[in-house]
């Protein structure tokens, strides 16, 4: 083809694209964050819309707006905070969408539109191989095609291993096998994408000593927080431990810990408060001592009453669910690795050490200076959050800041006072959801992508520390 031809084909190229093409890839290109913010918020708005039909609601009225647009933004944000009971307020269609909606949050906005892309075109463009880059923390742009396909396929592997599991045990504990269907599936979609939603009224509760019904459930959660860059790093050289990745390392390991303490201290609060743990045997209580350590990971189950918990649980419980699970997981919090960074650097300052390490790796200063960022701004929003909701309320600082965080670090569970916040107070859970899904993402992303060298530095000089 002569060069007069391949300009013409160009030109015809161009001219075909579809309207507004051009302003999106170029809103892609500068600002990829802003874009998947937008792109989160429609997709919340559309399942706000689908809750508001009568049809969604057992009564068949419409919902409130505040209370659609609440649930909406807690099943995509896979939060499981509720203003309305879900398996009584909410019609079997109403299940569906809140279903639909922690899928869609669990796998990710910006994943799930290169997916769609992906089916349409049969290949991925370098927009949406930037913006699903951002999404899983890939590195190599020409790796993200194999890697989304991965992601679906683990994320269907282990939703339908968990639902193999409880789908009998649900059929043997007296339901149809229409209800154990769908019960087994809606609790393995939940508890992979830490969504916390649950179908009945009763919820989790009646099977507080049942391992056959929560060991799964655990595990989804736990594996579902660990993140898609560590898991299928473990997947993929789980034979060789040593050659896993340093994220990888430190994600596991942070995890484990968090999870062993959290459920040990929780024991040791709760063992004789006569309105959670005291009325059960000690196989019971092994069970509900580890589903209460690994839930505050984003889970958001609970066996037990959280507003019956003594307050130095409450206090536990805060603390492991602003630490959340993993990057780019279906949890929230600051991550597990910010935490962990923290810590390594601590202990290099205390030691004199000048570089930050761990498992034969040097971590570099930038990744430090991100942590301490993003927890510093996470910090802040749970204050201020914390503080606007103590003025709407008049509830006590203690169920105030157990539901902030619950709702920031997108956990779901709750001392019960959602049920009962006037609108001001819903809305800014909302927002905290909202943010707390996609707010510490973006600030690291952010940060990370800010890094640059300066020709002139100035001279150094130590202020005076603590």
């Amino acid at each position: 083809m002569s060069v007069g031809g391949r300009s013409a084909g160009l030109r015809d190229r161009l001219r075909d694209r579809p309207p507004g093409r051009d302003g999106l890839d170029r809103l892609a290109r500068q600002s990829p964050a802003r874009l998947a913010i937008g792109v989160f918020a429609a997709v919340v708005a559309v399942f706000a819309a689908l809750l508001s039909i009568p049809a969604a609601t057992a009564t068949g009225q419409r919902a409130p707006f505040v209370d659609a647009l609440f649930t909406a933004t807690s099943a995509v944000c896979v939060t499981g905070l509720v203003v309305q009971p879900t398996g009584t307020y909410w019609s079997t269609l109403g299940h569906v969408i809140i279903l639909v909606g922690m899928q869609i949050g669990g796998l990710g906005v910006m994943t799930l539109a290169s997916l769609l892309g992906l089916a349409v075109s049969r290949r991925i463009g370098l927009t949406q191989r930037l913006l699903v880059s951002a999404e899983t923390k890939t590195g190599r742009l020409g790796e993200v095609g194999s890697l989304l396909r991965i992601v679906v396929l683990t994320s269907a592997v282990f939703e339908v291993a968990i639902a193999a599991v409880l789908i009998p045990r649900f059929a043997m504990l007296g339901e149809s096998w229409g209800d154990a269907v769908w019960h087994g599936v809606f609790y393995a979609v939940s508890a992979f994408n830490n969504g916390g939603f649950v179908p009945t009224a009763e919820g989790l509760d009646p099977y507080v000593s049942d391992w056959w019904v929560l060991l799964p459930i655990i595990i989804g959660v736990f594996v579902g927080s660990l993140g898609f860059p560590a898991l299928l790093n473990v997947l993929t050289l789980w034979r060789t431990p040593r050659r896993w990745s340093l994220h990888a390392k430190l994600t596991i390991v942070t995890s484990l810990v968090l999870v062993v303490s959290g459920a040990l201290i929780v024991a040791a609060f709760e063992w004789t408060n006569p309105r959670t743990f005291a009325p059960l045997d000690a196989d019971a209580t092994v069970l509900a001592s580890l589903f209460a350590g690994v839930m505050p990971r984003s889970g958001g189950f609970s066996t037990v009453d959280v507003g019956q918990m003594h307050e130095g649980t409450w206090l536990l419980l805060d603390a492991l669910m602003f630490v959340g699970g993993g990057s780019a997981s279906t949890a929230g919090g600051i991550k597990v690795t910010t935490l962990a960074v923290m810590l390594l650097a601590i202990v290099a300052e205390a030691r004199g050490d000048r570089d930050v390490e761990a498992f034969g790796r040097r971590i570099p200063r930038e990744g430090l200076q991100v942590a301490i960022a993003v927890s510093l701004v996470s910090a802040t929003i749970v204050l201020v959050a914390s503080l606007a909701m103590l003025a709407v309320t008049g509830l006590t600082l203690d169920v105030v800041l157990f539901d902030v965080i619950s709702a920031f670090a997108t956990v779901g569970l709750s001392t019960g006072i959602t049920s009962t916040l006037p609108d001001e107070g819903k809305y800014i859970l909302t927002v905290l959801m909202f943010v707390g899904r996609t707010g510490t993402m973006t600030l690291a992303a952010a940060l990370a992508l800010r890094s640059r060298r300066r020709v002139i530095r100035y001279p150094e000089e130590r202020p005076i520390i603590g």
